[in-house]
């Protein structure tokens, strides 16, 4: 019999606590909390000597415990071609028709208000339902669907 595990999700990217900020807005995540002494992770950033700022990673939690960790590592280079692997963000589950693509539409929006990119509608179709491609913060393709 085969055991479930968890799974962390690993995102490179330029910056870290931005990317990962962006994320806990999008599904509701958390940040792990400041260290002891500090208030924000602003606050402990600051205390640090420059050249040991800018953090090389960064996680956010589901604070329910059922959804996967993430992680966001900081990496040199840039993102230069599109995903292999992507994150469906589920925003029109059991919804059809216009009412599906309403609210994703009302779902990217607030995305895009954060700093997300509306890529484009994938139109349902005899075998799937509407889904709207996006982009992160950093141009990390995911899906609402």
């Amino acid at each position: 019999m085969v055991s479930v595990r968890q799974v962390q999700i690993t995102f490179d990217c330029a910056d870290p606590w931005r990317v990962a900020r962006f994320w806990c807005e999008v599904l509701g995540y958390v940040l792990p909390p400041a260290p002891e002494g500090f208030t924000t992770w602003e606050e402990y950033e600051s205390s640090l000597p420059p050249e040991k700022r800018g953090a090389d990673g960064a996680a956010a939690s589901d604070p329910t415990g059922a959804g996967p960790r993430l992680y966001f590592q900081k990496v040199p280079e840039g993102k230069v071609v599109k995903n292999r692997v992507h994150v469906d963000v589920r925003a029109g589950t059991g919804l059809v028709g216009q009412e599906r693509v309403d609210v994703l539409e009302a779902e990217c929006a607030r995305l895009v208000a954060l700093g997300g990119t509306r890529l484009y509608l994938q139109e349902a179709d005899e075998e799937n339902e509407s889904c709207l491609t996006m982009q992160d913060i950093e141009g990390n393709e995911f899906c609402l669907d």
